[in-house]
């Protein structure tokens, strides 16, 4: 029999899904036809989204007893999440309602690849033995709170500060995207009404690289915290593990991006398509390295 709670969070991501959907089509709606309304319920609704999946990693955290960042469908919630709560951000700060677009988009093909998933995935177990390292320097600060009981796991960390970085390049990437259709359009003298009503190429350009250094400090976290806990775990901090070893590599494809853009002043067409290639290497990483070049992360 399946537990309430895990049936609980399965409706709720049915219910994200569907919302997901709807708020893409209403961006699309808003850029197409320029209608306040349809990009305001595309707001409202992305907002309804980030709750319902909010809703899901607390009720696996609830059924489990742990941080609900144990495999992939999981993980897959936590990136759909940041990217969401990443988005409605910058949304915010920048009003470039235009930008849902193709972010959301990104939040709707992860959702419907989490859908596709087996259902092994989507079910509770019990949590792998390699995953229950603590920090157990955070139990000797609590202690005098009387909160000695409560360990904050490495796994948690280096997840978390994983996908907040995975997350700040995806919008990176919808932006490379929309950064390069526009100059393309500029290029052949406009013409395309849909393109011309994305900001200007310098503010794209700009945007891209911010969600960049944003996210470039976490994956650097993320990183680091990971081998630590290969260390407790494995009783080594690094071991070329496949997952390890592509790490690796899409970091070296962002600290090129900003050495680059630092040192030589790369912008405009280069810098997209370092942004594209970097979350290519994440895709890969993600999903490539899983399923095709399977390791110590397979469970993940």
């Amino acid at each position: 029999m399946e537990q309430p709670k895990v049936i609980l969070s399965l409706m709720f991501f049915t219910m994200a899904f569907a919302f997901y959907a709807m708020t893409t089509l209403c961006y699309i709606g808003n850029w197409v036809f320029r209608k306040d309304w349809m990009g305001q319920t595309a707001t409202i609704m992305s907002y309804i989204a980030t709750f319902a999946m909010t809703m899901i990693l607390i009720f696996r955290a609830a059924e489990s007893g742990h941080a609900p960042f144990s495999n992939l469908y999981e993980s897959m919630v936590l990136f759909i999440w940041c990217l969401n709560v990443g988005y409605l951000w910058m949304e915010y700060k920048y009003k470039i309602k235009v930008m849902g677009v193709f972010v959301m988009g990104i939040a709707l093909l992860s959702m419907l690849a989490a859908s596709l998933l087996p259902y092994r995935f989507k079910s509770v177990e019990p949590l792998n033995p390699a995953l229950q390292s603590k920090w157990k320097w955070m139990i000797n600060l609590f202690e005098p709170a009387g909160l000695q009981n409560y360990a904050i796991g490495w796994l948690d960390f280096h997840v978390f500060t994983t996908f907040v970085g995975y997350a700040a390049f995806a919008i990176s990437f919808g932006v490379a995207i929309m950064y390069l259709l526009k100059v393309r359009n500029e290029e052949k003298g406009g013409g395309n009404f849909l393109v011309e009503r994305f900001p200007k190429a310098r503010i794209l350009d700009e945007l891209g690289y911010r969600g960049i250094i944003w996210g470039f400090p976490f994956l650097s976290i993320g990183i680091v915290t990971g081998a630590v806990w290969a260390n407790y775990a494995w009783g080594t901090y690094w071991s070329w593990d496949p997952k390890e070893t592509w790490s690796l590599i899409t970091w070296f494809i962002y600290a090129a991006y900003l050495h680059a853009r630092v040192t030589r002043g790369w912008r405009g067409k280069k810098a997209a398509y370092i942004a594209i290639l970097g979350f290519l290497a994440i895709i890969f990483l993600y999903w490539g390295v899983s399923f095709i070049l399977p390791g110590l992360h397979a469970y993940a």
